[in-house]
C-alpha cells in the first residue's frame, strides 16, 4: 500500500490491525513463558531415546561427563554442518585442526595459568565444593520465588542478581556473609571464596620431572589458531582481514557440574578468530546485516540493576557506540541469524554486554549470546574484541613476529622508538645470556620501550629478563622514519560457540506435548538439523509392502537422506508418535494404494497433515524439505491432501 501511495486514512485500519495482532502475540509469548516447564519429563525422553547419558553409567558415572547416543551425535553433527556452511563457507574462513595437548608455556603466555579461574567455596562440615557465584545465584533465586519474602527484599535480591558477574572474590564473600548463605545440602557454614584454576594438568612425554613436558588439556581452541597465525597469513597470500576457524574438544575442570549438558568438563567448541587492522574495524558486508533486530542488555543498564532488554537493529547499536565497531556488530548479527536458523526461539535470545569487572583487561568490548531455558539465561556464545593481546604476547614470548603488513599508497612519516645496543659491552658482561637480553628488548612494544627508556635515563640501569643492564649497554632512541609499509599486530574479533549448551537449549525450545495427550512428546527440530530426516513405515505387515519399502529406502539413500524404517507390529499412529519423540520431521507410509499406483503418503510432524505423492517424486521432495529449499506449505498446495491414517492411534 505504501508503494501505491495510499493515504494515511486508508493505511490506519491496517496499522491498527497489526498493532492488535502484535499485542495478542506478546500475550501468547508471555503466557507460554509462564507455563511450568517439565524438565524432568524432557530429560526422561532424552535419556530413554539415548540423545545423551552420563558417561560410564554402569560404574556410577562421573559428574560433568556425558556420552552422546545416535540421535545426539546426529543432532550435533547437523548443527556443526550448518555452522560450517553459515560461517566457514559463507565467510571463506580458513579451517584448522590443532592439538588438544597444549604446552605449559603457551597457556602461561596467554594468561590461562594465572587467570583461568572460578571462585570456589567449601562446605566446612563435609568438604563439598561449590562455585561461589552459582551458589549465591541459586540462593537469591529461591528467595525471590519465596512468597514469604518481603517485597523490598525481593527488589534488593533482584538487583544483586544482576551484579553477580561483576563481583570480585572479596565482594562475593561479603555478600555471602551478609545473607548468611549456607551449603545447600547440609546447611553448614561455607569458606571464603578462593580462585580455582579450571585447566586439566597433564604430562607430555614420560619424564615426570621434565619441566618441558608440563602441559594441559586445552581449555579453548583459540591458542592453536594464534600460534599458527603466520602460516595462515601466508596461506591467505598475506591479505587482510581474514578469519581462521576450528571445531574441536576443549576441557574445563568445573568445580561442581550440576546442570546436565550446560556445565560439563569435556565439550565441543566452535571458535572463530577474525584478524583485522586495529584501526580499521569496519566490515565490507555490514550493510547486509545492519537491519537485523536484536535484543540487547548493555552494561550500562545492568549496572543500574536493570535486566530488561532493548530491541534495536545492529546498525543502530553500532552507530550509537553501544557495540564497539562494525566487525564486532557484523558477527553479533550473524550469530543471531545462525541460532534462529537452527531453531532457537528469537524471543528467548538476548545479547548481554560484559560489565567492567568481568571484561578482560585487554578487551575493547564483549557480548554473550544468552539463551533462556529452564535453568535461566545461559551464555552459549561469547563474542569479544580481544584487541591484539594474544598475538602480542606470543610475539613477545617467542620472538616470532606475528604481524601483518600492508603497502601504503602514500608513504608516511612515523615516530619510531627503537633500541640501540652496545653489543660488545653486553657480550663481555653477560656472555651466553647476551642473546636473551637483546631478544627481550627487541620484542618489547612501544609502551615497554618507553618504560625502559625512562628507567635508563633516571637510574642509568634497568632490569631486563632478570638481568640488570646499564645505559652504556643499551639506549632507547626516538626518530622519525619514512614508512612505505604499515606493519602491525592484528586485533582479533572472536566468536566462541559452546555447542553442547546450544544443543541443550535447542532441545528445550523444540520440546512440546501434543494437545490433549500428555503422553505424546514431540521434538520439533527444524528439518535442516533434525537427527533423522524421514521415517519409512508400511501400513501393516502385509506381504505386498516389503518390495515398495525396499525401493523407497534405496531412493532415500541415493539422495543422502537419513531415514529410519519402522516395520514393527504397532499401529501407524503409535509408530509416528514414538518417532516424533526423536524429532523426525517427515514420514512416508506405504499402503494398499501404493500397490495399485506407486503413490505414498508423506506426513509432516508438527501439523500431522499428509499429502499423497508418487514414489518417484518423494525422495526429491524430502531432500528439498530437509535442506530448507522447499516449505511444507508449498507441498500442501501442490499435492492432494490425505487424512485417513492418522486416525489409527
Amino acid at each position: 500500500m505504501k508503494l501505491e501511495k495510499a493515504s494515511k486514512e486508508a493505511l490506519q485500519p491496517h496499522i491498527d490491525q497489526l498493532v492488535t495482532l502484535k499485542k495478542k502475540l506478546d500475550e501468547i509469548i508471555v503466557a507460554e513463558s509462564k507455563k511450568e516447564f517439565d524438565r524432568t519429563k524432557l530429560e526422561t525422553v532424552l535419556r530413554r531415546r539415548f540423545f545423551y547419558a552420563p558417561a560410564f553409567d554402569i560404574y556410577g558415572g562421573v559428574s560433568g561427563l556425558y556420552d552422546y547416543g545416535p540421535p545426539g551425535c546426529a543432532l550435533q553433527a547437523n548443527i556443526l554442518q550448518l555452522w560450517r556452511s553459515h560461517f566457514i563457507l559463507e565467510e571463506q574462513m580458513l579451517e584448522v585442526d590443532t592439538t588438544i595437548l597444549t604446552p605449559y608455556d603457551v597457556l602461561h603466555t596467554s594468561g590461562h595459568v594465572d587467570r583461568f579461574t572460578d571462585l570456589m567455596v567449601k562446605d566446612k562440615g563435609n568438604g563439598n565444593l561449590y562455585r561461589a557465584d552459582h551458589l549465591l545465584e541459586n540462593w537469591l533465586s529461591a528467595q525471590i520465588k519465596d512468597v514469604k519474602t518481603d517485597a523490598k527484599l525481593k527488589e534488593e535480591y533482584s538487583y544483586v542478581m544482576t551484579q553477580v558477574d561483576n563481583y570480585d572474590a572479596k565482594e562475593l564473600g561479603d555478600i555471602l556473609r551478609k545473607y548468611n548463605v549456607k551449603a545447600p545440602e547440609s546447611g553448614n557454614d561455607i569458606s571464603e571464596p578462593e580462585p580455582f584454576n579450571l585447566m586439566f594438568k597433564t604430562q607430555i612425554g614420560p619424564a615426570e620431572h621434565d619441566s618441558k613436558g608440563r602441559g594441559f588439556m586445552r581449555p579453548e581452541t583459540a591458542q592453536g589458531q594464534f600460534t599458527n597465525f603466520k602460516k595462515l597469513y601466508e596461506y591467505n597470500n598475506e591479505r587482510m582481514p581474514f578469519a581462521s576457524a576450528q571445531i574441536g574438544k576443549s576441557f574445563r575442570n568445573e568445580i561442581s557440574p550440576r546442570a546436565g549438558l550446560l556445565r560439563v568438563r569435556e565439550f565441543t567448541m566452535a571458535e572463530i578468530e577474525h584478524y583485522v587492522h586495529p584501526n580499521k574495524k569496519d566490515h565490507p558486508r555490514f550493510r547486509e546485516v545492519e537491519n537485523v533486530i536484536m535484543s540487547f542488555l548493555p552494561a550500562s543498564e545492568q549496572e543500574k540493576g536493570v535486566s530488561s532488554t532493548i530491541d534495536m537493529t545492529i546498525g543502530e547499536a553500532v552507530r550509537s557506540g553501544m557495540v564497539n565497531n562494525e566487525t564486532l556488530g557484523y558477527f553479533l548479527a550473524r550469530i543471531s541469524l545462525f541460532l534462529i536458523k537452527i531453531g532457537i526461539k528469537k524471543e528467548r535470545l538476548r545479547f548481554r554486554q560484559h560489565m567492567s569487572n568481568e571484561m578482560a583487561h585487554y578487551a575493547s568490548d564483549c557480548w554473550d549470546a544468552e539463551i533462556q531455558s529452564s535453568y535461566g539465561w545461559i551464555e552459549c556464545v561469547g563474542c569479544a574484541d580481544r584487541s591484539a593481546y594474544d598475538l602480542s604476547n606470543h610475539t613477545k614470548r617467542t620472538g616470532e613476529r606475528l604481524v601483518a603488513r600492508e603497502k601504503l599508497d602514500t608513504p608516511i612519516q612515523k615516530n619510531v622508538i627503537k633500541p640501540q645496543f652496545n653489543k660488545k659491552e653486553i657480550g663481555v658482561k653477560f656472555k651466553k645470556d647476551a642473546k636473551v637480553i637483546v631478544d627481550e628488548i627487541e620484542n618489547m612494544n612501544e609502551c615497554e620501550l618507553k618504560e625502559l627508556k625512562k628507567s635508563l635515563e633516571t637510574n642509568q640501569r634497568a632490569k631486563v629478563a632478570g638481568f640488570e643492564v646499564s645505559s652504556d649497554m643499551v639506549s632507547i632512541v626516538e626518530t622519525v622514519e619514512t614508512c612505505y609499509v604499515d606493519e602491525y599486530i592484528p586485533s582479533v574479533i572472536e566468536p566462541s560457540f559452546g555447542i553442547g549448551r546450544i544443543m541443550y537449549s535447542l532441545l528445550e525450545h523444540s520440546y512440546y506435548v501434543r494437545e490433549n495427550d500428555e503422553n505424546r512428546c514431540v521434538l520439533s527440530f527444524p528439518p535442516v538439523v533434525a537427527p533423522v530426516k524421514c521415517l519409512v513405515v508400511p501400513l501393516s505387515g502385509h506381504p505386498s509392502f516389503p518390495p515398495f519399502i525396499y525401493e523407497l529406502c534405496q531412493l532415500l539413500r541415493s539422495k543422502d537422506i537419513s531415514f529410519q524404517k519402522d516395520d514393527s507390529s504397532s499401529s501407524v499412529g503409535k509408530r509416528y508418535a514414538r518417532n516424533d519423540e526423536i524429532g523426525i520431521p517427515f514420514g512416508i507410509t506405504v499402503d494398499f494404494q501404493t500397490v495399485k499406483d506407486k503413490t505414498v503418503t508423506l506426513r509432516e510432524r508438527d501439523s500431522m497433515s499428509q499429502v499423497r505423492i508418487h514414489m518417484d517424486q518423494v525422495a526429491n521432495i524430502v531432500a528439498s524439505l530437509a535442506n530448507a529449499t522447499l516449505s511444507w506449505n508449498k507441498v500442501t498446495e501442490t499435492f492432494p491432501a490425505f487424512v485417513e491414517q492418522e486416525i489409527d492411534n
